[in-house]
């Protein structure tokens, strides 16, 4: 997945990583138009929207999927690709011969081939209750695909989806924080939050991203913690 921002990076990376996710934010650069509307009817039912928030559609799930897969990570440019190619234990961590775009692409192909076979349409067009049982299905492995395990195409996503749900807004997706405002989740460190501790309301408070401060929304003081200026002023 995208790495961890260095914090002792030049400011002038920082900003440039900003300036180049926010005139990438709405453009696709390895999903095909019909691959970004399965894994949004996919993501959408992995983490549904409901009355406790925005789910991972809304949240931009899919756009960080796409991220990942146009990265080095994608293609596995740091991996070793040579095999044997054995089955291994989870320990042992990712064992396949496919890079994570080709897991992607010949995946979502399979799927959408097995649904129009059983229910004469893609996944994308099928309803809520049966993506869900197609989803459970790809979970338990009970999906005979050509070209690859369904359990291992339903883990990367799974595992993808949570990613994107939850990870900063840097790497496109937790669109609006929806991620971090389930859990209460504040981002980076915050002198707001030291200032409340002996205090006995909830804290709450607008979640603080990597973008925001690259933004000029946050400001860091002499003590090293992260304020975030619109807060602050609502407050005054």
């Amino acid at each position: 997945m995208g790495s961890a921002v260095n914090a002792s990076a030049p400011v002038w990376h920082l900003k440039g990583a900003m300036m180049e996710a926010e005139n990438r934010s709405k453009a696709f650069f390895y999903l095909f138009p019909s691959e970004v509307s399965f894994l949004d009817a996919a993501v959408e039912r992995l983490i549904p929207a409901d009355e406790l928030g925005p789910g991972a559609r809304e949240a931009g799930v899919t756009r960080y999927i796409d991220r990942q897969l146009s990265s080095v990570w994608g293609a596995h440019g740091r991996n070793c690709r040579s095999g044997p190619w054995q089955e291994g234990t989870p320990e042992q961590g990712y064992q396949s011969r496919l890079t994570p775009q080709e897991v992607y692409r010949v995946g979502i192909r399979e799927v959408d081939a097995f649904c129009r076979h059983a229910y004469g349409t893609a996944f994308s067009q099928l309803s809520p209750v049966v993506r869900d049982e197609i989803l459970a299905e790809l979970e338990h492995d009970n999906v005979e695909l050509p070209s690859l395990s369904s359990k291992l195409f339903f883990d990367l996503l799974w595992r993808n989806t949570e990613e994107g749900f939850f990870a900063d807004p840097l790497y496109g997706g937790n669109e609006d924080k929806v991620g971090w405002k389930l859990l209460g989740f504040p981002g980076m460190p915050s002198g707001v939050y030291v200032d409340r501790l002996d205090q006995q309301q909830t804290y709450r408070a607008e979640p603080i991203s990597i973008l925001d401060y690259l933004s000029g929304n946050v400001s860091v003081d002499a003590e090293g913690f992260v304020r975030h200026k619109m807060i602050e002023k609502s407050e005054e």
